[in-house]
């Protein structure tokens, strides 16, 4: 009877052990191209704490702008065997090297962010099942920042002369959403008949203190010529304030300013008056929307190629 006892509990332990097992969530190692990045930390940080209260455990790391660090950080997420990899590629470029890793490791990868180039766009419906995109159009929000211009009174043409005189500071233009930001908004003008001249573009590197830095050399290069300042992201346009204030300046009264984020600082500036207008990149619904596809992934599902969250014009409320 002992002995029959004894065989019991140990088939209970044995179930209960296996049970705990089963509840236990999925491995998730997260690769950000860098931490120092406004709406990258807001993002990541939104991800992490999803993931985590959706039973998963998470492991993020810095990538610190360097695409040899990332692939280093992806290469030990795959040695230790994680069940999904998330990658906010550094170079989006890197795609075509990284998915074979992944593949071969049997790892599902989930692309945020920044979209994967792939080397032949008729390529990506023949890699790996196990690999998709989740991120926003970034045509979409360069066409809203034009937007914002195009409804303003005076089109944007602020010193009356004619035409739309522009600065345009870009973030990294490897990446597709500083190529689609900077062409899309323009284009939005020009789609509305108004006659632009571009004064200055140069490259910001989505920073906060080089925004600054430019928007500077473009202040007292131009002075007021310029109507428009137009940046590849709410960081960069932050700088870009900060310089236009030292250059006696007033956004919205002799020059206007534009980012995309909707950063919580800048939708206040917006609301003030003291910043035109910016365009929400929705950290939340993207992190969540990212989150979901990892832990369906993680179950066994094979996801869909590309999962688009909209972006959303950000304008003083009348």
């Amino acid at each position: 009877m002992k002995k029959l006892v004894s065989v019991l509990l140990a088939l209970v332990m044995l179930f209960g052990m296996m049970a705990f097992a089963m509840a236990e969530g999925p491995t998730i190692g997260v690769c950000i191209y860098q931490y120092n990045d406004n709406f990258m930390t807001l993002y990541r940080e939104e991800l992490q704490a999803y993931l985590e209260a959706n039973g998963a455990t998470v492991t993020v790391v810095d990538g610190k702008n360097d695409q040899a660090e990332q692939t280093n950080q992806i290469n030990s997420f795959i040695a230790q065997g994680v069940d999904v990899l998330i990658v906010n590629f550094v170079d989006p470029t890197a795609a075509d090297a990284i998915i074979p890793l992944c593949e071969e490791a049997g790892i599902p990868l989930v692309l945020i962010n920044r979209e994967p180039y792939i080397d032949n766009p008729e390529r990506w419906d023949e890699v790996w099942e196990m690999v998709c995109y989740v991120g926003a159009d970034a045509r979409q929000s360069g066409t809203m920042q034009g937007q914002i211009i195009v409804d303003l009174p005076d089109q944007g043409d602020i010193n009356g002369n004619g035409v739309v005189d522009y600065v345009m500071i870009q973030g990294d233009m490897a990446n597709i959403d500083a190529q689609y930001r900077t062409e899309y908004s323009i284009k939005a003008l020009t789609d509305a008949g108004i006659q632009v001249n571009k004064l200055f573009e140069q490259r910001g590197e989505w920073d906060q203190t080089k925004g600054q830095e430019l928007a500077a050399t473009a202040l007292a290069q131009f002075g007021d010529l310029i109507d428009v300042i137009f940046c590849n992201n709410d960081g960069m346009a932050l700088g870009a304030l900060q310089s236009i204030k030292d250059a006696g300046r007033t956004v919205n009264v002799d020059i206007y300013l534009l980012g995309v984020d909707a950063l919580s600082e800048v939708v206040e500036l917006v609301n003030a008056g003291e910043f035109t207008g910016t365009v929400l990149n929705d950290h939340i619904g993207q992190s969540h929307k990212a989150a979901d596809v990892a832990l369906e992934v993680a179950a066994g599902a094979v996801p869909e190629r590309i999962y688009v969250v909209d972006y959303v014009m950000v304008t003083r409320a009348e």
